[in-house]
């Protein structure tokens, strides 16, 4: 049993209820999702969830990094990592964008971009916070990009930048097309043709 910040024992498990959190935001979206959804999921009472996680936007913020660790999360940071190619990098986080986003597990889509529709304008640091990461996620992508040009799998005359935000937006694409209904099947196809967009190598002399 761990100490909340007023120095009184918690009787819940504060990682099984941002667990909780996380998928009620997931599902719903930050808007849409009262403080009182959030303590009948969690199972705790108003005043435990702002003693534990201060207020709403607190908790979203702390369940979105909590996100961002798990493994529904994780795929586009291990391919990066894993593929020597960039062409097959990518490849491999749009085939898996179709298979992570429509996994029944759990709620379809990706948290950090489902949750960005339809924010209040009072909550513009909310929106301002999920912009930054997917902005994030853009420049890690064309950083791998200057890398394929450095070494020679592109040509100089790609626009990097473009081509970040293009395979950006097809993630943004396929995660509301699976909050939609679609399924791994129908996904598979877009990914495909997402994927042919790939520049042809430089001419070798």
């Amino acid at each position: 049993m761990t100490e909340s910040r007023r120095g009184r024992p918690r009787t819940f498990d504060r990682d099984e209820a941002l667990a909780k959190a996380v998928r009620l935001f997931w599902d719903r979206g930050y808007e849409a999702t009262s403080v009182s959804d959030l303590t009948e999921a969690m199972n705790i009472r108003p005043a435990s969830l702002y003693a534990a996680f201060g207020d709403k936007k607190s908790l979203f913020k702390e369940a979105v990094v909590a996100y961002q660790r798990a493994a529904p999360a994780t795929f586009a940071r291990v391919a990066l990592r894993e593929e020597r190619t960039a062409r097959g990098a990518f490849a491999r986080i749009l085939r898996e964008a179709a298979e992570a986003y429509t996994d029944p597990s759990h709620p379809a889509g990706c948290l950090i971009i489902r949750s960005a529709t339809n924010v209040n304008p009072r909550d513009a640091d909310v929106e301002a916070f999920l912009r930054d990461i997917r902005n994030a996620n853009v420049a890690v992508f064309t950083a791998r990009l200057d890398e394929a040009v450095r070494a020679g799998e592109l040509p100089d005359s790609v626009d990097t930048r473009a081509l970040a935000r293009y395979f950006g937006a097809a993630l943004q694409g396929l995660s509301q097309q699976a909050a939609d209904g679609a399924t791994a099947a129908d996904l598979r196809p877009v990914a495909e043709l997402a994927i042919g967009v790939w520049p042809a190598p430089p001419e070798t002399p």
